[in-house]
């Protein structure tokens, strides 16, 4: 289900997809129906397992840290930090893109600061942080 989640543009309708799918299979893990009521942290509380979200946002952040690290000119690279031609984004309510929610946490230096490996890890809890108070 989180097959290439290193590189989705996290939004909340993405984000409560994400949990409604995991939730729907751990009921039919344990063997709950929907009509049964049970609250979702006793489902959780039953198969111990890892919340979705968390997950999708770690996986994330490690792989930005893993392509602001790249040294040569690879594709990956290139994509991430490519600007349109002619430096403008079209009208209107613009498209969330990969690198918007990095931003928000780090700033406009993310990529120099993810060289540095042990401070990147630090702030790795505070992104992931971020999007579990968004999700709830």
């Amino acid at each position: 289900m989180t097959y290439g989640c290193q590189t989705w543009s996290l939004t909340k309708a993405t984000t409560q997809k994400l949990r409604i799918a995991q939730r729907a299979m751990e009921r039919k893990i344990l063997g709950i129906k929907l009509a049964d009521r049970v609250k979702c942290s006793e489902i959780r509380k039953g198969t111990q397992i890892q919340d979705i979200v968390d997950f999708v946002a770690k996986q994330k952040w490690k792989w930005a840290g893993h392509v602001a690290r790249l040294k040569d000119n690879r594709w990956t690279l290139r994509v991430t930090e490519w600007q349109p031609r002619n430096g403008k984004r079209s009208k209107g309510r613009q498209a969330r893109r990969w690198r918007d929610d990095i931003v928000k946490t780090k700033g406009n230096t993310w990529s120099r600061d993810a060289r540095d490996r042990d401070e990147w890890r630090r702030d790795a809890e505070g992104y992931i942080l971020q999007w579990m108070d968004r999700a709830s």
